[in-house]
């Protein structure tokens, strides 16, 4: 019998400056209640809704009680090598007994968090981290950005438009008449850079279409308008740095009219299937398609990858990559991998080995042209 593998010192960062902040704080406690003691020592680090560090006092208050005695509460991001450390205002000495973590989880969710901010702040510190790099953190969130990358890729995508949030009031004659003539109705209207539908309204008719962008312009600087479809709604994980690996097929089926932030967190009805009752050979292609789209970003570590199947002509769209998907009880991203034969320890012990060889890499690189 071998060895058992040694206890990974592991850093769950959660919270967050974005309206998904709510999310990340379940992402995280359902992340730490899961993964098992005596394999993982868990450091947990706040960001409070103000957006910055969090004392170690306001973490407990971000976590549930029954946690409380598996983390050890931190108030700052320390790189172990270089020295280097971020730290809470209230935290600001070396007050900690155990060493920082070998690894950050950064379960945030949305901007400040999965479009690439702390990512940049974590790879300035040298600190190892889960998960995509800057860029494609920062593609992966703006889904105009996003989108055009796609099509550039050879990926299908909705039809849609784009309207900056502080002109959309002047141009809102010409916006009645774009989506009338290039998009149609049923449409909807999003931020640019969120997640978990949050921002997003299923538009039906005209008269719809002035309060729903004014709905999600209140989010974000851009706002999408896309073509609504009639469609099942598909997704795909991704596990991998320059070798990825797609999982199989899930699908959502929603207790909404749409898979909106209620439907995705607070509808017991909503279920994820898996896997899709699809054709093997439409699986087949999602699957492809979400490998293409998670190279279009540059991604690494992992992602999950959305579709729309339209029912009428059974074609495929990919309607958004994210980065950093969610670690709820009722999310796809492990339930498709332990479908897939990966379960949940497994799977974490995956993307930290994953993370530690990308910022070896990083460490590696030369940053001087001088010889």
């Amino acid at each position: 019998m071998g060895a058992k593998p040694r206890r990974i010192r592991l850093g769950i960062l959660f919270g967050g400056k974005s309206g998904e902040h709510e999310v990340s704080l379940t992402s995280a406690a359902s992340v730490i209640g899961a993964l098992p003691a005596d394999e993982f020592e868990i450091t947990a680090i706040g960001i409070t809704k103000e957006g910055r560090l969090a004392s170690a006092a306001e973490v407990r208050r971000m976590l549930p009680a029954h946690l409380h005695g598996r983390v050890e509460p931190r108030g700052a991001l320390e790189a172990g090598d270089s020295g280097m450390r971020v730290g809470a205002l209230q935290t600001a000495r070396r007050g900690n007994s155990h060493a920082p973590p070998e690894i950050v989880f950064p379960l945030l969710h949305g901007p400040y968090g999965e479009d690439g901010t702390i990512q940049g702040l974590l790879e300035t510190a040298g600190i190892p981290y889960v998960g995509c790099g800057v860029l494609a953190s920062a593609v992966g969130m703006d889904k105009d950005v996003m989108k055009r990358l796609f099509t550039q890729e050879g990926l299908a995508v909705v039809p849609y438009l784009v309207v900056p949030s502080r002109h959309w009031r002047e141009r809102l004659s010409a916006l009645r008449r774009a989506v009338r003539e290039e998009l149609g109705y049923p449409a909807f209207s999003k931020p640019a850079n969120l997640g978990s539908s949050v921002g997003v309204r299923k538009i039906h008719s005209e008269k719809e279409l002035e309060g729903s962008i004014a709905y999600a312009a209140e989010f974000d600087r851009k706002v999408i308008i896309e073509k609504g479809i009639d469609a099942r709604e598909l997704e795909c994980a991704i596990l991998g740095n320059d070798d990825p690996e797609a999982s199989g097929v899930g699908e959502v089926i929603s207790a909404h009219e749409f898979y909106d932030y209620r439907a995705k967190y607070h509808a017991p009805a909503s279920r994820l299937e898996i896997p899709a009752r699809v054709p093997a050979e439409t699986a087949d292609q999602v699957r492809r398609m979400a490998l293409g789209a998670f190279r279009a970003i540059d991604g690494a570590g992992l992602a999950r990858v959305d579709f729309f199947l339209e029912r009428k002509t059974g074609k495929i769209f990919v309607n958004e990559i994210n980065t950093m998907p969610g670690f709820t009880p009722i999310s796809m991203y492990a339930k498709l991998w332990a479908a897939s034969g990966l379960p949940f320890e497994a799977l974490v012990r995956r993307l930290v080995e994953l993370g530690g060889e990308r910022h070896v890499e990083r460490k590696g690189r030369r940053v001087s042209g001088d010889d």
